[in-house]
């Protein structure tokens, strides 16, 4: 099996002021240059044999650091660059819910059958994620690998591995550099859960 270590990335200012970050290319602030080093920290001695991660920076700049701690090179995996949110990047939930409201509440009613204006759907885009741990586990079988990428992005996948349906998207929770942990086993072509949104690694940063 290859044991994936998927990884949110660290804090920026658009998830303090809660904005829908999307493609927009967003550095990591100091928050989250703590977070990313703490994570780095906590998997420099788990045995990863490489780190992908999304190519926007708050994603990439994340794996780099895990990558250093471990002895590797980021590598960028686009298919697990962010949701294409069209019309609503960098709009905060209040602008979309007074500009969409009846698309804004479905979305939080019933995310699978959302298509964002301008831009994709959680439900087309799940199967490019898949696709691109697939790709992974082809490459590095029987060994560990980490996954840094974003909330959506997080979420959507571990609907997949936990075999739910998009729809299952506000069920999973996923805090800015928390750690998951799941197996996939191309034999079985079936995934295991070991761990989900663990942020105990932050806890010292208060």
């Amino acid at each position: 099996m290859t044991t994936f270590y998927l990884v949110r990335h660290g804090n920026t200012v658009w998830n303090r002021d809660i904005r829908f970050r999307g493609r927009t290319d967003l550095p990591l602030d100091e928050t989250g240059l703590a977070q990313a080093r703490a994570t780095a920290q906590a998997l420099a001695n788990v045995g990863l044999a490489a780190v992908f991660a999304s190519p926007l920076k708050r994603a990439f700049n994340t794996a780099e650091l895990i990558a250093q701690a471990a002895g590797l090179i980021a590598r960028p995996l686009p298919d697990l660059i962010d949701i294409d949110f069209g019309e609503w990047q960098g709009m905060s939930p209040a602008e979309v819910e007074k500009a969409y409201p009846e698309l804004y509440r479905r979305y939080l009613e019933a995310p699978h059958l959302v298509h964002f204006p301008g831009g994709e759907s959680l439900e087309g885009a799940r199967a490019r994620f898949v696709q691109g741990v697939l790709k992974v586990a082809e490459m590095f079988p029987e060994q560990k690998v980490c996954l840094v990428a974003h909330q959506a992005v997080n979420r959507v996948l571990l609907t997949a591995v936990l075999g739910l349906g998009t729809d299952a998207y506000w069920r999973i929770s996923q805090d800015t550099c928390c750690i998951n942990i799941f197996h996939y086993d191309p034999a079985a072509y079936r995934f295991t859960v070991e761990r989900l949104n663990d942020t105990h690694h932050l806890a010292h940063l208060g």
